[in-house]
């Protein structure tokens, strides 16, 4: 492929696998499947959510991260700080209203378990997706057309 063509493919956000967006990995331990583990992927270049969850998928066979403990948000805290300061990370949980009540799940369809929202979220005016704070650990919701960096589990 052209090199010029790589830089407008990648400017438009559709450069091919074989070139993904810069991402810095770390295998820790799962904690939703005994005996399974994870690899968690930081990606510092900002997507939407659906774009981020794209990426996640199809570049790495995997999803955006689900978080099941205080201990594994704080292991992603700490992967995420080791990448990147005072931003919000997209991990897999949206908020939205659903057979008329509002909740939250995660997109990987495991339990919701654990939360770690920062004061007043998460947001229930529409349908939002989840941030973490690599600031300081704590979620929040935010429209999901916004540009963040993101974590992936796979």
């Amino acid at each position: 492929m052209q090199p010029c063509l790589l830089l407008v493919l990648a400017l438009l956000g559709t450069a091919s696998a074989s070139h993904p967006a810069p991402h810095h990995s770390q295998e820790v331990p799962g904690m939703a499947e005994e005996g399974r583990w994870f690899h968690y992927a930081v990606v510092t270049k900002a997507h939407t959510y659906a774009g981020a969850q794209w990426h996640c998928r199809e570049v790495l066979r995997g999803q955006l991260a689900s978080v099941h403990s205080a201990a594994r948000n704080q292991q992603l805290l700490n992967l995420a700080r080791t990448y990147t300061h005072r931003r919000k990370l997209w991990i897999g949980a949206v908020t939205g209203r659903w057979g008329g009540k509002w909740g939250s799940h995660w997109e990987d369809a495991s339990p919701w378990n654990y939360a770690n929202w920062a004061p007043t979220y998460p947001h229930r005016l529409f349908t939002t997706c989840t941030t973490l704070s690599a600031r300081d650990g704590l979620w929040r919701s935010k429209p999901c057309s916004q540009l963040h960096p993101f974590i992936c589990q796979y």
